[in-house]
C-alpha cells in the first residue's frame, strides 16, 4: 500500500474511532431526567475546558508563542460567534426550541471539534514520516484523547432527541478532517509551527465560546438544583484525569 495513503487511513481512523467510542459511551444514557440533564451537559463542559486549558492552549503556546496562540483563540471565538448567530436560522429538525437548542450546541461543537482534529492529523502525518512508531503511538494516544471530545459533542445531541443512528455519524464525521490532515502532514513532510499554533489557539476559542456560551448555560437552565454545577466540576476532573492518564 502506497505510504501516503496509509498514513492518511491510520489518521482517518484515529480521528473517526475516537469521536465515534465517545458517541457509543454517550448512548448508554436515554430518556435523562433534568438532574441528569443538567449533570450531563454541565459534564460535558467541563471535559472540554480541562482539555482546552490542560491540553489546546499549552500546545499552541509551544508550537509558536503566547501572540500566535491569542490570534488564533481570538479569531476562532469570533467565527464560532457569526456560526452561532447564523444556524439558529436553519430549521433542519421538527423539535421544540429547546431540543433545538441542544442540537445546535452539539452541532456547533462538532464544528470545533473537527477544526481541532485537522492540525493534530498534520502532527500524525508528519510525525509517521519522521518515525512510523512515533506516528503510530501519537495516532493511538490522539485516538483515546478524542474520546471525551465525542463524549462531549453527543451529549447534547442525545439530550436534542436527536436519533441514535444520526448522532452515531455526526460525531463520527467530525474525525474525518484528521485523516485529511494526515494526509497534508505525511505529504509535507514537515509542521508549520506558526500554522499549528494558530490552528490549535482556534480550536481553542471555538471550544472556550461553546463551554460557556451554550453547554454551561444549558445545564443550568435544563438542569435540576445542582445539578449542572456538580458536572461541570466532575467533568473538569475526569477530563484532567484523563489526559494526564494518556
Amino acid at each position: 500500500m502506497n505510504e501516503i495513503l496509509q498514513i492518511t487511513l491510520i489518521g482517518l481512523g484515529a480521528g473517526v474511532i475516537g469521536t465515534g467510542s465517545g458517541a457509543i459511551i454517550a448512548l448508554f444514557v436515554k430518556n435523562p431526567s433534568r438532574a441528569l440533564l443538567g449533570f450531563i451537559l454541565g459534564f460535558a463542559g467541563g471535559i472540554m475546558l480541562a482539555i482546552v486549558l490542560s491540553d489546546l492552549l499549552p500546545e499552541a503556546v509551544e508550537a509558536g508563542s503566547f501572540l500566535t496562540a491569542f490570534i488564533g483563540l481570538l479569531v476562532g471565538t469570533l467565527f464560532v460567534l457569526y456560526a452561532d448567530l447564523k444556524i439558529p436560522h436553519f430549521h433542519f429538525f421538527e423539535t421544540t426550541e429547546e431540543l433545538a437548542r441542544f442540537i445546535r450546541t452539539g452541532a456547533i461543537l462538532g464544528l470545533g471539534i473537527a477544526m481541532h482534529n485537522l492540525p493534530e492529523g498534520i502532527a500524525i502525518g508528519a510525525s509517521y514520516v519522521a518515525s512510523p512508531a512515533v506516528g503510530f503511538t501519537l495516532a493511538v494516544t490522539i485516538a483515546l484523547h478524542n474520546i471525551p471530545e465525542g463524549l462531549a459533542m453527543a451529549c447534547p445531541l442525545c439530550a436534542g432527541g436527536m436519533r441514535l443512528r444520526w448522532i452515531l455519524l455526526y460525531t463520527a464525521m467530525a474525525g474525518l478532517p484528521m485523516g485529511l490532515g494526515a494526509f497534508a502532514g505525511a505529504s509535507l513532510g514537515a509542521v508549520s509551527p506558526l500554522v499549528l499554533s494558530l490552528s490549535l489557539g482556534f480550536a481553542a476559542g471555538a471550544m472556550l465560546y461553546i463551554i460557556f456560551g451554550e453547554l454551561i448555560p444549558g445545564a443550568q437552565n435544563s438542569g435540576s438544583g445542582h445539578s449542572g454545577t456538580f458536572g461541570a466540576v466532575f467533568g473538569t476532573i475526569a477530563g484532567i484525569l484523563l489526559l494526564s492518564i494518556i
